[in-house]
Order: C-alpha cells, then structure tokens, then sequence
C-alpha cells in the first residue's frame, strides 16, 4: 500500500513538474522588483540583486522593475512574469517563497519555502533565497519562443460607465481603431501601457509632473483624468478633441 502511495505522489510530482515547465517556457523575461514589503528599504541586504542573479542562473532574463525595459516587453508586458519574494513568520527560521505571476496578476508559479536557521539578517535571507531557488533546478526553464498569451481579468465595472458612441467627441485618431471596451494598466519603468482583452497594447503612457496626467508615447496625446474619468485628449488641426477611455488600474 505504502508503495502504490509513494509511486502515485512521484507521477503526480512529475505531472506537475512538466505542467509548470510548460507554462514558464511560454514567458521571455521575469521581472524583478526593487524592493520587497518585507524589507525596509530597497534591494536591503541584496535580496532583490540576488533573486534577479538567481533567475539568471536557472536560465531566466530578469528585468529589474526600475531598469530599462526591452523593446518586446514594452509592446507586450504579457510576454513577462512578474516575480516576488513572500515571508513567512517563523520563531527560529527565516522562511522565503519565490512567487511567479502573469500580467492577469494569476500565480503561475510557486517555489518550496526556502528556510534558514541563521540569526544575522543577511545570511538568513541569501540562505533561505537560494534554498527557495533550489525548486527551479527541476523546471529546466527554456523560452520556447511563444507569446504569453494569459488571460486578461473579466471586465470589471470600477464605478464609471463606458460612455455611449454619441457621448465622445470623436473617434481618436491617436489609433487605427479606437478602444470600445476596458483598457487594463500595466505599470512600465516610467509609466503605464494599457491592454485590451485580447490582450494587445493599445497605448503606452509616460508620466509627467502633474497629478493623473500622463503623455501618451510617440503621439501628440495626452491622458488625463476629469470628473472621475479618463479622457484621452489630442489637437485635431486646431481643435482639441477628446475621447473617454475605460481605464482599469
């Protein structure tokens, strides 16, 4: 009995070692935050440093969340995973786990908890890091040169009504074809890039100075927020026209 037991848990454990694989090689980069809520401060005891280092080691392209961004991720934030490093309380251990999730904010995957029982702060995190990292020593991570194609979150209605097609002054040149339904915001190096449902981004914000406006990248655009709503605003010859958007943060 004991052996049927043990051989069904090693099949089951083989099951989900080559879905995980499988889903992660479908994602070209992770990206890595520069601080932990854990943590006071950023990349305090090189934590941050060292996760990107690690996903570097089994293979992965970290992109740390304050750095330059590549041209493909910009276009398709959907193609990364975002990553984070959870704690758990523990009286004599130091307990991390490695947390993977897609642009839908899904888990896509989750190390083992990474423990160490060492007192200086420092060497307890790197130990328990690299003990948490030791679950991807069995992923054999390779991107397969697919796009990530996860699911956007359902249309959630945040309290402001998409305006009928005669409530805009104008279908925005900005795009080929305007947005009708609900834009999600992804949070970039020094922005947002919204996507549709499909999903495809749609257009990439760049904050500026002042509170709820942003400039809208590689057009003479900008958003705006007026009257509990996201207006995209651009001259039209020597008229300014304006179209609301349905933006979810």
């Amino acid at each position: 009995m004991k052996l049927k037991l043990l051989s069904f848990c090693l099949a089951l454990f083989s099951i989900s070692m080559a879905f995980a694989q499988k889903n992660l090689n479908a994602y070209k980069y992770v990206i890595v935050p520069s601080k932990y809520e854990f943590l006071s401060e950023p990349d305090l005891y090189q934590l941050n440093s060292l996760t990107a280092f690690l996903f570097e080691k089994y293979g992965f392209t970290a992109v740390m969340d304050n750095g330059e961004y590549p041209e493909d991720l910009l276009n398709n934030g959907c193609i990364a995973l975002k990553s984070n490093v959870l704690k758990s309380s523990g009286l004599f251990k130091t307990k991390l786990t490695v947390v993977l999730q897609n642009c839908s904010g899904q888990t896509v995957y989750s190390s083992k908890e990474g423990e160490s029982r060492e007192k200086e702060f420092k060497a307890a995190y790197n130990l328990a890091l690299r003990d948490a990292f030791k679950s991807f020593e069995t992923v054999n991570y390779k991107y397969d040169g697919t796009v990530a194609t996860s699911p956007v979150p359902p249309v959630a209605s945040n309290n402001v009504p998409a305006p009928p097609a005669t409530a805009l002054v104008s279908a925005a040149p900005v795009k080929t074809s305007a947005p009708n339904g609900t834009l999600y915001a992804q949070e970039t190096a020094n922005g947002y890039q919204l996507v549709d449902n499909t999903p495809k981004v749609v257009y990439k914000l760049q904050k500026t100075n002042a509170k709820d406006v942003f400039l809208v990248q590689g057009k003479s655009a900008t958003v705006c927020k007026k009257d509990n709503q996201w207006v995209l605003e651009y001259y039209e010859g020597d008229v300014l026209k304006q179209q609301v958007l349905n933006i979810k943060f």
